[in-house]
């Protein structure tokens, strides 16, 4: 009897731990995707790991890249619909035209490539966007540029990252080119911000 209880509650452990790690987050899922697609393309010998390293770090930012790019667009939809101060509403119209435009140019870029992108935000994003649009008035302006300013200096790093390290020279070149975007965004929220901190 002792020993079936002990033989169940280690079978539920096991049960839980690989719940635990299926996790549903949409960028996990197209990185993996992608991890299998390199493995089958890339020889199994030491040009072909180096091959694949390369595949996998390119991969791994187009899916973070899109979930972002996602992320951008929804959450100018809501705030621009919603937002009480001008700078919050000019901002978000902004980040709605640019990176719908940007959004077109990495999707196109990921089916030349074979890369296979997220079509929902990341766990991480979706966090974001429900933090940001939970808020309401100039509380939720005030939430949404703080965001963007954290997340314009983190994608400021991670394009120009990618614009050196990128093993694709497309991808490399579609990086370079949106960190200029992505410097004149922050520019705009660094500026904007203290008068959305201020309004009441």
């Amino acid at each position: 009897m002792k020993r079936s209880f002990i033989t169940l509650f280690s079978a539920a452990t096991v049960l839980l731990a690989a719940a635990g790690c299926n996790s549903n987050d949409s960028v996990k899922e197209a990185q993996k995707t992608n991890e299998v697609k390199a493995d089958s393309t890339t020889a199994n010998d030491a040009v072909g790991k180096v091959e694949k390293k390369g595949m996998d770090y390119d991969s791994e930012f187009m899916t973070k890249a899109a979930s972002g790019g996602m992320l951008e667009v929804e959450m100018g939809k809501q705030v621009l619909a919603r937002a009480i101060t001008p700078e919050a509403k000019k901002y978000a119209q902004q980040m709605v035209d640019d990176h719908t435009k940007g959004n077109a140019e990495l999707m196109a870029l990921a089916a030349k490539k074979n890369i296979t992108l997220p079509t929902t935000l990341g766990d991480e994003h979706a966090k974001v966007l429900k933090d940001v649009t939970e808020e309401k008035g100039v509380k939720m302006d005030q939430e949404y540029m703080k965001e963007m300013l954290k997340d314009h200096e983190e994608d400021v790093k991670e394009y120009t990252d990618a614009s050196i390290k990128a093993s694709d020279p497309d991808i490399k070149a579609f990086a370079a080119k949106t960190v200029p975007m992505l410097k004149m965004h922050l520019d705009m929220v660094t500026k904007m911000k203290g008068a959305v901190d201020a309004a009441k």
